[in-house]
């Protein structure tokens, strides 16, 4: 069951982390320079309309996951709980863009008002940002910590 529940695990933070990554260092600067205001507004409204389905799902995965191998583990070294702590904020991040910015920006698209849209996609690709460092740095304190003892 530990094997299921490590691909599990990887499976969802290549979702959350590599989504992320994607949207911010290579959607991001492609649709700033070729679309206009209200066609990127759209776009990105449309785009994490899909992908935020997507990130409750790694998230989900990834706790499930995640709880499981600690209760294995006994009493889990200080990289788990780094990994549990760090993943706690990127959730808390996330849910956060989901309720509030991200509304907004619906809202905004909807009602065509690009100026309000384009604060709030600017708030989210702050966030966004932020979760992806956190996300990478997980990544690498998951992936490292064994190694360091």
């Amino acid at each position: 069951m530990m094997l299921i529940a490590r691909f599990i695990h990887i499976l969802g933070f290549t979702v959350w982390i590599g989504g992320m990554f994607f949207a911010y260092m290579t959607l991001r600067p492609v649709a700033a320079a070729v679309l206009q205001p209200a066609q990127r507004l759209q776009l990105w409204e449309g785009v994490f309309g899909k992908f935020f389905f997507w990130v409750w799902v790694a998230v989900a995965l990834l706790f499930a996951s995640g709880f499981y191998m600690v209760a294995l583990l006994g009493r889990p070294p200080a990289y788990v709980l780094a990994m549990l702590g760090l993943g706690i904020v990127m959730l808390l991040i996330f849910a956060h863009v989901f309720v509030n910015p991200y509304k907004r920006l619906q809202r905004a698209v909807a009602a065509q008002d690009w100026p309000a849209g384009g604060a709030a996609l600017g708030q989210i690709r702050s966030l966004v940002g932020t979760n992806l460092i956190l996300g990478v740095l997980t990544m690498c304190v998951g992936a490292l910590g064994p190694l360091l003892g």
